[in-house]
């Protein structure tokens, strides 16, 4: 048996786990006559009603929670111990809570959102945390009815579903 070259060491086992995956072949591919699966998506978004987003609060132990800002639903689950039952920011939870992120706020008349007379940086601000903060770190989950509609249920012609790759308008209805 041949000696091993000098400077050589065994691979730990973890890195050669990882180098037998990345040589490992991909997913199968489509013979003649199959039908290819569709790529995978995530859950596609919904609709939510105040009623129905007000169901997600995190008062429920097996409910996911979910907040809206700027009519957008986030599921935030995930921060558990921030928008939990009893968590700091629990009140921020099951309602489009728009105003109070804007103005960093939990006082619950500011629970809401409308964001009329917000200053430039209250407007500045809500920018920055829905961007750096619910859509870096959370999934979007919906859209709130009065994004996507206008008080008289026509449409709001100023919505744009967030870049969310899986959204699908047909989801919706």
């Amino acid at each position: 048996m041949a000696e091993p070259a000098p400077g050589w060491r065994p691979l730990p086992l973890v890195a050669l786990a990882l180098a037998l995956l990345a040589l490992a072949p991909g997913p199968p591919e489509v013979r003649a006559g199959q039908t290819p699966r569709p790529a995978e998506r995530g859950p596609p978004v919904r609709l939510f009603t105040e009623e129905e987003l007000a169901r997600y609060d995190g008062a429920e132990e097996d409910q996911p929670i979910y907040l809206a800002v700027k009519g957008v639903v986030f599921d935030v689950t995930s921060g558990k111990e921030f928008y939990g039952r009893g968590a700091p920011y629990n009140a921020l939870t099951g309602k489009d809570s728009t105003r109070g992120v804007a103005k960093m706020s939990l006082d619950p008349a500011d629970l809401t959102h409308d964001t009329t007379g917000l200053t430039a940086k209250e407007l500045e601000s809500l920018e920055d945390v829905f961007t750096k903060v619910y859509k870096a770190k959370y999934p979007i989950v919906g859209y709130t009815a009065r994004r996507i509609l206008n008080e008289d249920g026509s449409p709001n012609l100023h919505f744009k579903p967030e870049d969310q790759p899986h959204f699908d308008i047909k989801d919706e209805f």
